[in-house]
């Protein structure tokens, strides 16, 4: 009985360290060069959570106004329909 639990608590840990590399995996980096450009993203491509869903990659329409995309700095500015602010 002893080797279940512990096969259950490597299990466990196992678990939850996959998940937290693939939750960090799945945010983009917003380094010093980076900025959120809203508006821009096909559907599905987003990068990050919105009001209306949980995850990247889970925006339900094109230039969904509250889904970002991370871009150079500067780019967001000269893209059609690119806002630096998310649009409701």
């Amino acid at each position: 009985m002893k080797k279940t639990q512990n096969n259950i608590a490597v299990a466990t840990a196992v678990s939850g360290i996959i998940a937290l590399g693939a939750t960090l995996a799945a945010t983009p980096a917003l380094a010093g060069d980076k900025e959120k450009c809203y508006g821009v993203a096909k559907a599905g491509q987003n990068d990050c959570a919105t009001k209306s869903s949980s995850c990247a990659g889970t925006s339900k329409t094109d230039n969904q106004g509250d889904a970002f995309l991370a871009l150079p700095k500067g780019l967001c500015g000269k893209l059609a329909g690119g806002s630096l602010n998310p649009k409701m």
